[in-house]
């Protein structure tokens, strides 16, 4: 069975390379890993220490943060080696701080794993939620390097779970501990045979908490949320990691709404076609950030971030919270966020995947919206009732606040 999926996944390594000629995402996955062993011979000695976290991309990368801190602090005399699978992880946090060494992981052939590891010389592998490499899995396990599933999930339709997945399950047995995030996860697999397991939670709310602790300013934001006269600030509504469909809701809002209300829009995706169209398709005036050198910006009703990296910090100045990617799938983006600093939250309905969206929802601190008329209704019910944006805040917050814990419960164990 490894011959065949070491073979598979030789044919797709080379299948890839075709594929990236002609989409510029498959080109950054293919050309990205070409140099990942120089890089690790550069940034490597022979005599060093190394600790190796894997993400499969960027939302993983938030989750495993707080452990990867944590365990740097613990283990100061270690390198820290990052890997990310896929593109969207690793163009946006190959500058990152936390670790040492970032690279994208090379694809799970035989060769691609010895040499890796040879290189990286782990003592021991956090993996981050989820993915299972069987050649990486097993080769760590037969030269006995320590290996963690951290913030795992588990559910009844992956392959561990079925009579053919015999091989996946296989796999499973190279982690030394699953810390996972609730009990349906534990239980999934105990019934397969794995007693190794604490329920631990999910790291992104120590992640979230730790905001809170950190400066969040940012003057020009601050200066937008003012109204004309600069005597005090105003109704803000923050949108977060937009994509076309949520936004063709929110620009008939906008541009419809009567309120005093300014918004802030952060798209997921800011290529310049995109954010020209967006601008034009507002009516209310409207200021981009790559613009705003010289301008009052509290004239503006709208304010389009074309960056990134600065959507957390500008949800502490919302008032009201949209989080896009609820119309598409996957589904909701990030909605912890704009929770952490009991802001009330808006979504879309494709949400089910999430569980921290599903019981936000369910305790009415997040409100799912299906169409333009739950838009409207919701977004005028928030801006028009202060009370109501508190209460549905203050759910939010709590909500995180009793959910934090899980890096400690993970490094007690370790």
């Amino acid at each position: 069975m490894f011959f065949l999926y070491t073979l598979l996944v030789e044919i797709v390594q080379q299948l890839l390379k075709i594929v990236a000629i002609f989409n510029p995402k498959i080109k950054l996955f293919v050309n990205g890993r070409k140099s990942v062993f120089k890089t690790l011979e550069t940034k490597l000695q022979k005599t060093d220490k190394t600790i190796w976290f894997h993400a499969a991309s960027l939302g993983e990368y938030e989750q495993g943060l707080p452990v990867m801190e944590k365990i740097k602090t613990k283990y100061p005399n270690h390198k820290i080696v990052l890997t990310f699978f896929s593109p969207s992880g690793y163009e946006v946090r190959k500058n990152n701080t936390a670790a040492d060494v970032t690279v994208y992981l090379p694809l799970d052939t035989k060769a691609n794993v010895k040499r890796f590891l040879d290189l990286a010389q782990p003592e021991m592998v956090f993996f981050i939620k989820y993915e299972y490499w069987p050649n990486y899995l097993n080769e760590l396990k037969n030269r006995d390097i320590k290996t963690f599933l951290i913030s795992g999930i588990f559910r009844k339709k992956q392959a561990f779970f079925k009579w053919y997945g015999g091989f996946y399950r296989n796999a499973l047995k190279s982690f030394n501990h699953f810390f996972v995030q609730n009990d349906t996860s534990k239980e999934l697999i105990q019934k397969i045979g794995f007693s190794n397991v604490t329920v631990s939670g999910d790291s992104r709310f120590d992640r979230v908490v730790s905001i809170l602790e950190k400066d969040n300013t940012l003057d020009f934001i601050e200066n937008f949320c003012k109204n004309p006269s600069e005597e005090y600030k105003m109704t803000t509504v923050v949108i977060g990691s937009s994509w076309p469909k949520d936004e063709e809701l929110l620009i008939n809002y906008i541009n419809r709404t009567s309120h005093r209300v300014k918004f802030i829009i952060a798209p997921h995706n800011i290529k310049q076609e995109q954010i020209v169209h967006l601008k034009s398709e507002i009516t209310k005036k409207t200021v981009l950030f790559s613009e705003m050198e010289g301008k009052k910006l509290s004239d503006y009703d709208v304010f389009i971030i074309d960056t990134i990296g600065i959507l957390t910090k500008i949800y502490s100045y919302a008032d009201i919270a949209y989080v896009g990617g609820g119309f598409g799938n996957p589904g909701v983006h990030n909605i912890l966020e704009p929770a952490t600093f009991g802001v009330p939250i808006v979504i879309g309905p494709n949400y089910s995947h999430f569980a921290e969206a599903t019981a936000l929802v369910h305790q009415k601190g997040c409100i799912s919206i299906n169409d333009q008329k739950e838009m409207n209704q919701t977004l005028d019910l928030l801006v028009q009732n202060p009370d109501e944006r508190h209460e549905k805040g203050h759910i939010c917050n709590t909500f995180v606040q009793m959910n934090k814990g899980a890096t400690e419960k993970i490094l007690k164990h370790i």
